[in-house]
């Protein structure tokens, strides 16, 4: 099991001290196996942001973060073990970029009073903070944008979906599985009808579903998928024809790796978000210096300004904002897990604090209570443009489904509550 530091001043301080009063971070990373090549760019944006905040700030109100990193490979058991081996460090927050993993370490965050940050992944129905009082999915969840991919299909039709046809492209797990309630109870609203096709893990072999497609002729797929199944479905809806500007992926099927590959076949390609795009924003001034330049960059420094290094990026800045509120709320500096909690569950994230952190614009506004810990559920839409090899925002951050959303969450959590015998957190 191999342990990674934020930066090499922490090394130091480690050296000097057996008192460790860090603000501890850990990263479950998975920079192999299958899915290495999402998991690399997330967990370098993450630790690069930590860095930065060490090396330009000197932490967060004045104590020094330190980012433990545990190799998962996307497997649920070693992340479970990972978990194991680093909740005792001191640990704050975790964010397991995996829906297997988090599914396992509810009950355990819980009971070490630890938070969990399962941002546009793990259990849409933890956004009930009143069942699942240390699990938070803020700003966005998988119901969500399974919800906005609709209401962006509904403004291409004239607002207007009777009759037609959407396909569902899905990773065939409890991650991919997630949106299938939430579509067909937007297609018994919106009249469509609703198409399912299973891509069993890893994804590599999918030509029988391009051909059911094919068949099916939908108006529209939806595909929520990750690793080497975005690039195959990709390559495949190219093989048959099919429009790329009626294909739309989760936040987790719409990275530069799902794309290149197809070269210009992938031209026009959507996929959902819950953060912009690019790294045209003063805060990527600030890691260029103080985290690349300086050579204390986690990765090789390349993936800098792509989608999942922002990402990171983006989860990183959440926890930490996150732990300046609990400082500021508990009046102490080095707080623990269940003071983190409650920070997390008092979270306030305004265009004024992220233009204040260097991040103008950067995604949705939002603000956490004890009863809503998803946020407002705003999601937006970026466009693969092939021959400038970016991403670009094609919509505004729409807000999702509420009305048909918030229904089937508070009857998951409440099956949750009674299965568990939780009498409520708020």
């Amino acid at each position: 099991m191999k342990y990674k530091l934020g930066t090499l001043a922490v090394a130091g301080l480690m050296a000097a001290s057996p008192v460790m009063a860090d603000l501890v971070f850990p990263s479950l990373s998975y920079r192999t196996g299958p899915y290495a090549a999402g998991g690399i760019p997330f967990a370098d944006g993450y630790a690069d942001y930590f860095t930065l905040l060490n090396e330009r700030d000197g932490g967060i109100g004045g104590e020094t973060i330190r980012v433990p990193e545990c190799e998962t490979a996307y497997n649920t058991e070693k992340g479970v073990e990972c978990y194991e081996s680093t909740k005792g460090e001191g640990a704050l927050v975790y964010q397991p970029l995996s829906t297997g993993i988090t599914y396992q370490l509810i009950p355990k965050v819980t009971a070490d009073d630890i938070p969990m940050l399962t941002s546009g992944l793990g259990r849409t129905s933890a956004k009930d903070g009143n069942t699942f009082s240390h699990v938070f999915n803020f700003p966005a969840n998988y119901w969500d944008g399974a919800s906005v991919a609709v209401k962006h299909i509904m403004e291409q039709e004239g607002g207007d979906l009777s009759g037609k046809k959407i396909a569902l492209v899905y990773h065939n797990s409890a991650y991919g599985k997630e949106p299938i309630r939430t579509l067909q109870e937007l297609s018994k609203k919106h009249g469509f009808e609703l198409k399912e096709v299973p891509v069993d893990h890893p994804g590599q072999e999918q030509k029988s579903q391009w051909l059911q497609i094919r068949r099916d002729k939908p108006d529209y797929v939806i595909m929520y998928g990750w690793g080497v199944m975005n690039q195959v479905a990709v390559q495949e809806a190219a093989n048959i024809r099919f429009p790329m500007d009626k294909f739309i992926g989760i936040w987790w099927s719409g990275s530069e790796n799902d794309v290149l590959s197809a070269g210009a076949a992938a031209d026009g390609y959507k996929a959902l978000t819950f953060h912009n795009v690019g790294s045209d924003y003063p805060l990527y001034d600030d890691l260029k210096k103080h985290v690349v330049d300086a050579g204390k960059a986690a990765g090789a420094g390349d993936q800098v300004g792509t989608v999942l290094y922002n990402r990171g990026v983006y989860a990183a800045m959440l926890v930490s904002e996150a732990a300046r509120t609990a400082q500021e709320i508990h009046g102490v500096s080095n707080i623990t897990g269940g003071q983190m909690r409650d920070g997390m569950e008092q979270l306030e994230i305004t265009e004024e604090k992220m233009a204040a952190l260097g991040l103008p614009d950067f995604g949705p506004e939002f603000s956490v209570s004890c009863d809503n810990h998803g946020g407002e559920g705003f999601v937006a839409v970026t466009q693969w443009d092939a021959e400038a090899k970016e991403w670009n925002l094609v919509s505004d951050f729409m807000q999702s489904d509420q009305d048909v959303i918030q229904p089937l969450i508070d009857e998951d959590s409440k099956a949750y509550a009674t299965e568990n015998a939780i009498e409520g957190n708020c």
